[in-house]
């Protein structure tokens, strides 16, 4: 599979200001991050969307984590299984078999988070196109409407860093 090399990573002032943001924050700035900030409009709309998600989708923790490591499974980004299931594992506390069922493709034992990454998969793989069984089946597990929006979300901040992982190939 092709991909960039980046050697020349921009320094402008936003992306600059972007990463100071990032490591002030997280006390690093993942590879990714540096990659992305090779084209300051890609950076500023993943971190802009990324917080957004976390702060307005309405949706647990744990469930983001659902939420991201679905989208990176179907996606096929290694990066962001490994630095998802990283911060489940020791951040968010995503119960070990949640992550565990998501990154091998198998069954979560919890219903209402099976819903969850059932519908986020679906979304993802039939680009929104998903029909009302699949809909009515999420808000059943006791989703909103609006919950099913907060996914198309989450699939958009993943497909960002996803198809840039594909072709920029940062370190873990």
């Amino acid at each position: 599979m092709a991909h960039l090399k980046l050697e020349n990573v921009s320094t402008s002032p936003l992306t600059s200001e972007i990463l100071e943001n990032t490591k002030k924050g997280l006390g690093f700035v993942p590879n990714m991050y540096v990659t992305m900030g090779a084209n300051p409009a890609l950076l500023d709309a993943y971190t802009y969307s990324y917080n957004s998600f976390r702060a307005n989708a309405g949706f647990s923790p744990v469930e983001q984590e659902v939420v991201f490591l679905s989208v990176a499974y179907e996606n096929n980004c290694e990066y962001c299984m490994a630095a998802h299931s990283f911060v489940g594992d020791n951040m968010t506390k995503v119960p070990n078999e949640v992550t565990d069922a998501i990154r091998n493709g198998n069954p979560i034992p919890d219903i209402k988070f099976a819903a969850l990454s059932k519908l986020t998969r679906s979304l993802t793989t039939a680009r929104g196109n998903v029909s009302q069984e699949e809909i009515n089946e999420f808000l059943d597990a006791g989703y909103s409407e609006s919950h099913v929006l907060g996914i198309i979300s989450g699939i958009a901040v993943k497909t960002m860093s996803n198809y840039s992982n594909h072709v920029s190939k940062p370190k873990l």
